[in-house]
């Protein structure tokens, strides 16, 4: 089977499809893509299925090389591209030869960029998904000289470019919420400061959580050990906002004050550290 080389890693490189969705009985986390939105666009322009493995690129992105003829998409987070030393665009498939490299340069918009390939990576299957999770795979990110299995292609499967689709919303700064299952116990107060305050992404924040700078002073108690999912916000007695991102855990003892939309959490992921965000809320059909 032919392989995508690894030459350079990047920041932090991981491959991801749409998680673990059958396995929080376990305490599994979920994983998968932080920017489903985008990873899924990806996949699309290849005729991929939703769920295909892509390379999830964070900060700073990968130099590859290709040892056969392939079809690649990139989505998300803007970066400078060269397919051997050619800039190419997001939102466009492109053909790759093969002996060709794929390097990222510069990142000029947002923070995290998915690199889909004809048919997916095929890497190893752990609980119905690729996703690496420190733990649960043999790998939890890729590493300087790896190499990457891919389907082999004839000619003829290889299609021409596709349509070409920018998404500049993604960048935006609003990101829609619900109400969590705690959200009621906050006084009214508090609740108005959750949508006219500005919250800023601290260093801290990960493929796990991503806690916000501001702090929001409260007298509430903690909660019995309850069910969180990718998108729960949380808030501790210190006054501390979290954002749960696709590798939390699976139960939390904090009140859940809010419920992130799944294209909130893609607006999210695209933040980088001290970039900020207002929550808007939505309601339910």
């Amino acid at each position: 089977m032919p392989k995508v080389e690894v030459k350079k890693a990047g920041f932090y490189t991981t491959v991801q499809d749409l998680g673990r969705l059958n396995a929080a009985q376990y305490g599994v986390p979920r994983s998968g893509v932080m920017d489903s939105f985008s990873a899924k666009k990806a996949n699309l322009l290849l005729n991929n299925p939703a769920d295909a493995a892509v390379l999830e690129i964070t900060m700073t992105g990968p130099t590859l090389l290709f040892q056969s003829k392939t079809q690649i998409a990139v989505c998300g987070a803007i970066f400078d591209m060269y397919l051997d030393e050619c800039l190419i665009s997001n939102a466009k498939a492109f053909q790759v030869e093969a002996g060709s490299v794929l390097r990222f340069s510069g990142l000029k918009q947002g923070f995290r960029a998915y690199l889909a390939i004809q048919q997916g990576f095929k890497t190893e299957v752990v609980l119905e998904s690729r996703s690496q999770y420190q733990g649960i795979t043999s790998a939890s990110r890729l590493v300087n000289g790896e190499k990457l299995e891919i389907e082999a292609l004839e000619n003829s499967v290889i299609a021409s470019a596709r349509v070409n689709f920018e998404d500049q919303e993604l960048f935006s700064n609003t990101i829609k919420t619900f109400r969590g299952l705690e959200f009621e116990l906050l006084p009214q107060k508090l609740q108005k400061k959750l949508f006219t305050e500005k919250f800023k992404l601290t260093p801290a924040g990960n493929r796990m959580a991503i806690p916000f700078k501001e702090l929001l002073p409260n007298d509430l108690k903690g909660i019995l050990t309850g069910p969180v999912i990718p998108g729960t916000v949380q808030l501790t007695p210190k006054g501390n906002l979290i954002a749960l991102m696709q590798d939390c855990q699976v139960t939390g003892g904090y009140p859940r004050v809010l419920q992130i939309s799944e294209r909130g959490l893609c607006k999210l992921a695209q933040k980088k550290p001290g970039e900020t965000v207002t929550f808007q809320l939505s309601q339910f059909d």
